[in-house]
Parts: structure tokens; sequence; C-alpha cells
């Protein structure tokens, strides 16, 4: 809802945030953690004291000995960064080791120091289904730090408290999309919110060959006419009619969670009329979760009404009444207790579960010790740490839940021919991630150590403090989505790749696996997590550094990069096909 020169003002700010907050995190201190205890000069490290393998911290080259703990090895061959080599011989059908859990087979022999690749290893996974649940053994972090803290939220009729505020443009069908984003262009241009000015300013000077910025327009300082309000989000999707009666359901059940989400004030739908997506699945799903009608929500459908003119006449006059209402809520103090964690990956690398994850897992740690609630979704990358997860879980009947729908995900892969081994992405494998289960040892440290309280299926509200796994797709964006669906109103996105995806109403802060990314890609990571790869940093250091800045962006002190580069990502999942 800014200017487009406050949201220059405001981008300018950002960056100068983030580059402060990363120089802050190159300051000294000597890394001793439980996944590593090394000095900033050694080039590699063993995670677990089971392991067979060792990950590369630099590029090693063939004939460099490695000392390890149980001995010493020669590499046969050069290593590059964030992959790993073997420490002993392994024979044909071996197990990898990593994490101190099965995440390969060897295909054939490998020697002692050579590279594990694609060629050489196979997924494999050693999850014991029958693992008794022992949750009391987790040790809770210190917090003391944080006690008494508060966010400045925005409180709802329900209880819930938001980090953000919205008002919502959603079609019930793809057929209204067209509809949807004339709506955009409309309402963006009324309140003065291009977010793309720059390009278009760009665009024309390329367009009549001029330096860039040599008549660079200064667009007139417009006040807000909504400042408690943070936008208004257009959501399009390519669902609601032509597929089975089950994503019709799946899909309004969906945009229920977003509409009745504490960083929602109320919505405006678009219904053609005739779709599968019938406007009363999604009455019936928002009434299950709003049963006392707090958020304000309005139907329009073309059909009903007729002329296309008619349609946006009411379409913008319910959205400017919406933003008046919803202006009337400001943001005030609320507990800790209140943020909902959602924790996703995202163009991942042979650094990612070693800084970014396991970091992103303290933080979770030290909310659900405030009385928080956090989700851990992604379940083909939780592949082969079930017995893990299971272990965590407060009762069987939790347990076996989790059991049942990483099964019926299994089944639903193998009915459309295909399986969890095929996750990885090139860009994962590149980078040194090279089976599922590899990729999934490193993701689950996301969910830190906390027991695991609720398992929910795709689009079911998260109800209850503390840790829950969320059945989502691997996909960055339907995990993103469906996590924001379920409840999470701030969401943390460890990258060692890059990527710019957001949400349209949760801000999502970008972590980086390794400081090179950070510095590279610099407008899109909010937070550098290098410095452990590095060993001048902490996971404990900056864990409390990382907490604070989701309290910032809770209070919306902050603005993400993700928020700043105007990411708002929106897809619904088709279950069964994605991985």
């Amino acid at each position: 809802m800014r200017s487009a020169q406050r949201r220059d003002q405001g981008h300018d700010r950002g960056q100068r945030l983030c580059a402060a907050r990363r120089r802050g995190r190159h300051d000294t201190g000597a890394v001793m953690t439980e996944m590593i205890a090394t000095s900033a000069t050694r080039s590699s490290l063993r995670i677990h004291r089971l392991d067979n393998v060792r990950v590369a911290l630099t590029d090693l080259t063939a004939g460099t000995r490695i000392d390890d703990e149980t001995g010493s090895v020669t590499l046969v061959e050069p290593v590059r960064r964030k992959h790993k080599f073997t420490l002993t011989p392994l024979a044909e059908g071996d197990t990898v080791i990593m994490y101190g859990v099965t995440v390969g087979r060897a295909a054939h022999a490998i020697p002692a120091g050579a590279v594990i690749t694609t060629e050489n290893v196979a997924h494999a996974t050693g999850s014991y289904i029958d693992q008794d649940v022992a949750p009391d053994d987790w040790h809770k972090p210190d917090v003391s730090a944080f006690k008494g803290r508060s966010f400045d939220g925005y409180h709802r009729g329900d209880g819930s408290v938001g980090t953000a505020n919205y008002w919502l443009v959603v079609p019930l069908v793809f057929c209204e999309n067209r509809n949807i984003e004339v709506l955009r262009e409309c309402v963006s241009d009324a309140l003065g919110d291009d977010p793309h000015r720059r390009y278009k300013q760009l665009a024309r000077a390329l367009l009549r060959g001029e330096k860039e910025g040599a008549q660079e327009e200064q667009a007139p300082a417009i006040e807000r006419p909504f400042p408690n309000v943070d936008g208004v989000r257009f959501l399009t999707h390519a669902m609601g009619c032509g597929g089975t009666r089950e994503d019709a359901q799946a899909l309004c059940q969906l945009l229920a969670g977003y509409i009745c989400h504490p960083n929602v004030a109320g919505a405006t739908v678009l219904s053609l009329g005739c779709q599968n997506a019938q406007a009363k699945l999604l009455q019936d799903a928002i009434a299950a979760r709003d049963p006392n009608g707090t958020r304000t929500v309005n139907y329009f459908e073309q059909q009903a009404l007729g002329d296309e003119e008619s349609l946006m006449r009411e379409a913008l006059t319910a959205i400017f009444d919406g933003l008046k209402a919803a202006n009337q809520v400001s943001r005030q103090p609320a507990p800790l207790s209140k943020l909902v964690l959602g924790v996703e990956c995202g163009g991942s690398d042979g650094f990612s579960g070693l800084s970014a994850n396991p970091l992103v897992g303290a933080v979770m740690d030290r909310l659900v010790t405030l009385g928080g609630a956090g989700m851990l979704a992604e379940f083909p990358e939780l592949c082969g740490v079930e017995h893990e997860l299971k272990r965590r879980c407060t009762s069987r009947e939790v347990a076996q839940r989790f059991q049942q729908l990483m099964d019926a995900y299994t089944q639903h892969a193998a009915n459309v021919g295909a399986s969890f081994a095929m996750n990885p992405s090139p860009g994962n494998i590149r980078d040194g991630l090279i089976t599922d289960a590899m990729k999934s040892a490193g993701a689950a440290k996301k969910g830190g150590d906390s027991p695991v309280v609720d398992v929910l299926d795709y689009t079911e509200p998260l109800t209850k403090p503390g840790l829950s796994l969320l059945c989502t797709p691997g996909n960055d964006v339907e995990s993103t989505t469906a996590l924001a669906g379920s409840g999470a109103n701030l969401i943390m996105f460890t990258t060692g790749l890059g990527t710019p995806t957001g949400n349209p109403v949760v801000p999502v802060l970008k972590i980086a696996s390794n400081s090179e990314l950070a510095n590279r890609m610099f407008d899109v990571i909010d937070f550098d997590a290098g410095p452990i790869i590095e060993g001048t940093r902490t996971i404990d250091e900056l864990a409390d550094e990382l907490l604070g800045l989701c309290i910032d962006a809770a209070s919306g002190r902050y603005a993400s990069c993700a928020m700043r580069l105007n990411q708002q990502d929106f897809i619904p999942w088709k279950r069964g096909v994605s991985l």
C-alpha cells in the first residue's frame, strides 16, 4: 500500500539492513556445535560418529590426506566443496551413512577417498517402522533472553494474531484469473502501489535508446489511505474445474485456510458459476474454520451478474469497503506463543543440512519452548528419517498417522510411475545432494529436536502448540502455499543455491546456507548462515539473532526481501503428482 517512492526508500533501507546484518555475523567467535566441532581452517568434516563419509568444506585435490577421528584417508580424486567422499572402501551393496542414518547404497565397489556420485551410489533408506516413541529426552534450549518478549501483531476475533493485515481477492476457478488480474491492476493504480515501476521505466528507456535513469520519473508521494493495511493480495491458480471432485474440495479447503488466516482481514471471491469448486464448498470450509464468522467474505458470480462491468463494479466496491474495515485494526503487543512458524527449503545445496537447516531447527526449538507452534512439511524430504521423527512423536497415534500419510503419499507417487528417489533436482545433485535420503536427512534438521505433537494432512489447520508435521510435496511453492494455508504466520525458507520464492499473505525469510550465496544474491537473502560453515559463529549464537529477526518481521519492523521484491507465489497441490 506504499507509494512507489516509499517502497524504493524501504527497499534501500532493507538492503542496508541486510548488509549490516551480514557484516554483524562475521564477528569473531569459535564454532562448537553438536554437528560441527571444527576450526575455521579445517577442510572437511564428519557430521556424525557413525558416518562413513565426510563433507568437503573447500575444494580438495587428489592426493590430499584427510585425518579423521578413526584414522586417515588419501583422496583418490578431486572433491569439490559440498560433496562427500568415502572414509573406507565400500563393496557393492554396502550402505552409505551420513547424519548417522542410511542415505544410500553402493552401486558398485568404491575405494576409500572417492567421491560419492549418482553413478556409484543409489538412493536407499534404513527407517525403522516399529520404532517406539520416546519424546521425553528432549533438552529445551535456553530462552531466558526472550522471556517477556512480544511482537506487534493484528489480534483477530478468533484469538489468533496476524503478522500482517491483508485483504484477499481470490478466484474459485481459473476462468476468473483474467478478472483477478484486471482487479489487481485497477486497485494497484488507484492506491499508487505499482511494484514494477522501476522496471517499466527501464523498459521505456531501452525502447528509446536512452541511458538508464536519464529521464527517470519521480513518482509523487502518495499518502497511504489505509495505513493499518499491508496491502491487497490477489491469488490466481489453474484449478477449480476440469479435475477431480477431490481436487475441487482440496482447493476450497486451501482457500478457506487463506481467507481465515490470521494475516487476512477478509476476502472478495470471484466465481464463474458452473465450475466444480462451487461457492458452497468454500463457504462450508470457511464455516468449519471460522464458526463465529469473524471474517467478512463477499462472493460475486459472473454468470449471475451478467456483464463484466457489473462484476468489476461490485468487486471493486467490496474491496475498498473491506479495506476501510480492515484499517480499523492496528498492531498491538502479542506474546511469542502466538507465532506459528512454517519451515521450508528450496534450492538446497551440500551445506544446507550443515548450516541453514539446523539453524532454523534451533529457532524452531526456541519458539516451541516459548509456547509457540511450528510446522515441518515436505514429506518426500523426510524419507529415510521417519524412524527419528516417529520416535519424537508424543503418542503412538501421532506416529501411526505420520506413517499412514507417508505410505499413502508413496503409493500416490507409485501410481504415476514416480518415487521419492526422484526428488533431488539437477541443482541439488550438482551441489552435493546425491540421493533423496541424503537430502532428507539434512532437510529434516529444520524441525529441530522438540517432540512432534501432531501430524496434519494437506490443508488441515494447525491447532496445537509445539511442532507438527504437515503433509506437502517437496515442490517449494506448493509446500510454502500449504504452510500458509494451515496457519503459519511466519515462514523461514532455507536455500543454498538461491530462490526468490515468497507468499502472498505470510512474510517469508530466506536463510542462505553459505556466505557466497548471501553476498551474490543479496537482494533475496535475509540471513546468512555461512559463518557456521566458516567456523566463525555458532548455531546457538545465530539462532538467537535469527529469532530476533523473526520478531522484527512479525512486528512489521522488517520487510523481508521476498516482500520487497513482490514475490507472491501461490500454487495449490494437485495430489499424487508432485514430489
